[in-house]
């Protein structure tokens, strides 16, 4: 997954996240699992972008950034 993919990825799961916190009915249950589950899967998206922009910054090849798991980049300070 190249950076253009990433933040299609991101702008897809930013869209929905929209989507649901505007529903009516945005607070049932289901809503908030899927809302946790997006917000988990952004902060892997964002946290993939910025190490393949630091490899890339760094003179290494992006392509060696991996996914780290949500419960590590959920812990981040921004």
């Amino acid at each position: 997954m190249d950076n253009q993919d990433l933040l299609e990825r991101i702008q897809s799961l930013v869209e929905e996240e929209h989507r649901l916190r505007d529903a009516a009915g945005a607070e049932d249950d289901d809503n908030r699992a899927r809302l946790a589950q997006l917000e988990a899967q952004l902060d892997q998206c964002w946290d993939l972008l910025r190490q393949r922009r630091a490899k890339k910054d760094a003179g290494e090849n992006p392509d060696e950034a991996e996914p780290r798991p949500a419960s590590e980049v959920e812990g981040y300070r921004q």
